[in-house]
């Protein structure tokens, strides 16, 4: 009988990938031209895998399109030596806008920077044994771990694992270092070039990105059920025994379509520690092999899942690995958190916990960050452990040194004792306007000026001293991971955010829509007459989250005539 199906149709990325495998379009040669300030659409394309966003700056657009590059480097867990962060921040200084950002994924990324900086900067990156490469783009992304220093022998373990799989993760194509560090010219119509093919990826790479993230229980402070694939640790005598692993998680949503949504990640089965390389391969190669290449919006990690079910999942993977996996082990998570200010380590040395605020490191004129960051490092030979909530630790402070690194910090206007809110110690954003081409609304420049609102607020309500963690996104694609949050504020037009509310300190449960279009001038008093609910009718020890999914969630269900919430 003839199969009449008919297949659907490609994606436009997928034609793209498949024409050029080694992903090198023709980069090498619009950086050679030097009348071009930008590259083609197409070739935008290809600069993702290589670590680089093609941007303008938004606030300048009246004037023309001002073209500028966004490049974000790959960490797996975080780690930055001395050398390597004081290089970072010179990089910046040279060729971007004089500022470093923390990502949400433990990157560091550079902003501003304009084409003829672009090959300059990612060759400094790489001279200090540092890359861009699959740090965006069609690939497995920065690898995400909790900052092992606050783990002991734990912690160095699961670093070296995320290590492990980011090396082993990487793609093998040579166009990366042929185009930014050899400047050899690449034999583009090559048989070898036409016919490339990655030992991993195939010929045009997975559907769309792919993160992965090491969670150590009891603190969650990776957002784990937010990961495409996510390995909790297990430990037996102060070791990793193995890993629970979770796949299908994701944010990314987009407003108006219901097909698309975010997902906490299902809890698959336990592996062994030495089973971790083989299970992210076959985890990766079920979303290469069925992940939707018809339409991006749909092509997640997270969707098969949705779609097949755990079970297909869990015997897909299974096959791939020619063994069962056991049942999950026992654990629990039980909140986030970043540690700020000071704590001694066991060798007597000394961690300082620093809030960065929206992960942007730069000198005002009241508070020189980036000149502080880069005095301490350098001339005490600071290890930085950068966290998934866009903070930083200075690492390996000797013990007769921690004076004169709290005068250092104390002379650039920057307090040691990190004394910040509860709330606003909680609070995430991500970049958003003026660089992103994607946001609606403001986040990151937005979000101080409101906290101190919301703190403002707070006080007034009798909530000074609690947390609350809020995030705010310049729109629905949730890159600070919004959807985890207890409230969230997502960019929905100029000026305009949806409210979500109800998720939980532990990472266990998405929030959802409490009122689809909030102004930025009502924001304030919308949570203000919220957190008076909250302080009126919260039970013991509740948090806001628990009490929006208790008490909100079923107030909207009857509003809007639906089934009662079931909070989880």
């Amino acid at each position: 009988m003839q199969n009449n199906a008919i297949e659907p149709k490609l994606s436009p990325n997928e034609a793209l990938k498949a024409s050029s495998p080694t992903l090198a379009g023709t980069l090498a040669q619009t950086l050679a031209d030097p009348q071009a300030d930008h590259f083609s659409e197409e070739d935008a394309q290809f600069l993702k895998f290589h670590g680089s966003y093609q941007q303008d700056d938004r606030d300048l657009r009246k004037q023309g399109k001002k073209f500028i590059f966004m490049v974000r480097v790959r960490m797996p867990g975080g780690v930055l030596k001395p050398e390597q962060y004081v290089a970072l921040d010179k990089l910046a200084t040279d060729y971007g806008n004089d500022s470093l950002r923390v990502t949400s994924r433990q990157g560091i990324q550079f902003h501003g920077i304009i084409k003829t900086g672009l090959a300059r900067t990612i060759r400094g990156i790489n001279e200090v044994m540092l890359t861009t490469l699959a740090a965006c783009g069609d690939v497995v992304r920065n690898v995400v771990t909790p900052p092992p220093v606050l783990h002991g022998l734990v912690g160095e373990q699961v670093l070296d694992d995320a290590r492990l799989l980011s090396k082993s993760l990487l793609p093998q194509t040579p166009a990366y270092h042929e185009i930014w560090l050899n400047g050899e010219k690449l034999q583009l119509e090559s048989e070898a070039a036409k016919n490339f093919e990655d030992p991993l990826y195939g010929k045009t790479y997975l559907p769309r990105k792919f993160k992965i993230s090491f969670a150590i229980p009891p603190v969650n402070d990776v957002d784990i059920f937010a990961q495409c694939l996510g390995f909790i640790a297990i430990q037996e005598d102060g070791k990793v025994s193995g890993y629970n692993v979770v796949a299908g998680g994701g944010m990314g949503r987009s407003h108006g379509n219901h097909q698309t949504f975010p997902r906490l990640a299902d809890l698959i089965g336990y592996i062994p520690r030495e089973a971790v390389e083989a299970t992210a391969w076959a985890v990766v190669g079920i979303h290469r092999d069925f992940g939707d290449r018809a339409n991006r919006k749909h092509a997640r990690l997270k969707y098969v899942l949705a779609d097949r079910g755990v079970d297909w999942f869990r015997q897909q993977l299974e096959q791939r690995l020619g063994f069962a996996l056991e049942p999950a082990r026992p654990f629990v998570f039980t909140r986030q958190g970043d540690l700020y200010g000071w704590r001694q380590q066991p060798d007597g040395t000394w961690i300082l916990g620093m809030f960065i605020e929206t992960g942007r490191i730069r000198d005002t004129e009241s508070r020189r960050l980036k000149t502080a960051l880069r005095q301490v490092v350098e001339q005490f030979g600071l290890e930085v452990h950068l966290t998934p909530a866009n903070n930083l630790l200075l690492v390996g402070i000797q013990d007769n040194k921690r004076a004169d690194v709290t005068r250092v910090l104390a002379e650039h206007g920057v307090d040691p004792a990190q004394r910040v809110s509860a709330v606003r110690g909680a609070s995430m954003a991500c970049v958003a306007l003026p660089t992103c081409g994607l946001a609606l609304a403001e986040a990151e420049r937005f979000l101080p000026q409101l906290m101190t609102h919301i703190e403002e607020a707070m006080q007034e309500t009798g909530l000074a001293n609690d947390e609350i963690i809020i995030r705010m996104t310049g729109c629905p694609n949730g890159c600070a991971r919004p959807y985890m949050a207890e409230i969230a504020l997502v960019g929905k037009a100029p000026g305009r955010y949806q409210l979500f509310v109800g998720g939980n300190p532990a990472g266990t449960r998405l929030n959802r829509v409490y009122k689809d279009t909030v102004k930025e001038t009502e924001i304030v008093a919308e949570l203000k007459s919220l957190f008076e609910r909250y302080r009126r009718e919260r039970l013991a020890n509740e948090r806001f989250g628990d009490f929006a999914a208790r008490v909100l969630w079923l107030e909207n269900a009857a509003q809007n005539n639906q089934a009662p919430a079931v909070v989880g």
